[in-house]
């Protein structure tokens, strides 16, 4: 990367956005400084600077939630950094696998990609359990425990296993996606991040 040419704010400060290498999820946005660039490259661990505490910090240092830099982009001005990283854990404070977790418009005709439509209902469920909703199901679901998760599953697979054997195949995606939808409740409720499971069958693959 050309150093020169990153062009700092008034507060010698440039934005920062993280994305996921693997899965291209938007994950966060923080500020560095040239110092905290240097390291990052140095290091290959993400090191942003706090404007609140006006000193560095390494993403994960004391959550664990790290985040191994792949590459850094800037954009055509010069103002702006991409890092792509392989995160270990959520990138947001809130238990969220991304700090942009909540909509204020998403056009109903909109095709979210594979990934992101995952991620987005893992994140609207790892919400739930943050704040809880009245009368959510989702929530009904984290106060009964992991005993009731796991037989809501157990229905589901049946379920799903009756589809296929009925050769349904609209019955077989509703009742897929009952099955997958709990999965990701079991993993919300287990603390198992989702990037967690795509390093698995990534991993597999390879």
């Amino acid at each position: 990367m050309d150093l020169e040419k990153i062009k700092y704010n008034e507060a010698g400060l440039v934005p920062a956005i993280v994305q996921d290498y693997k899965t291209r999820q938007v994950l966060m946005m923080a500020w560095m400084n040239e110092e905290s660039l240097k390291l990052t490259i140095e290091t290959k661990k993400a090191t942003f600077f706090s404007r609140s505490r006006q000193e560095l910090w390494i993403k994960g240092e004391t959550s664990g939630n790290t985040q191994a830099v792949v590459k850094i982009d800037y954009d055509c001005d010069g103002d702006t950094l991409l890092l792509q990283v392989n995160p270990k854990g959520p990138a947001c404070h809130t238990g969220n696998t991304s700090c942009f977790y909540r909509n204020l418009m998403l056009n109903q005709d909109t095709n979210l990609g594979n990934m992101e439509i995952l991620n987005r209902l893992y994140d609207l469920i790892a919400d739930r359990k943050s704040n809880p909703v009245e009368g959510s199901y989702t929530n009904y679901l984290f106060e009964k425990g992991v005993d009731k998760i796991c037989k809501k599953i157990g229905e589901e697979a049946a379920e799903t296993i009756i589809a296929a054997k009925n050769n349904d195949p609209e019955e077989l995606i509703y009742e897929s996606s009952d099955l997958i939808y709990h999965l990701l409740v079991l993993l919300n409720n287990q603390n198992v991040d989702l990037n967690s499971l795509f390093r698995e069958l990534t991993k597999r693959h390879k």
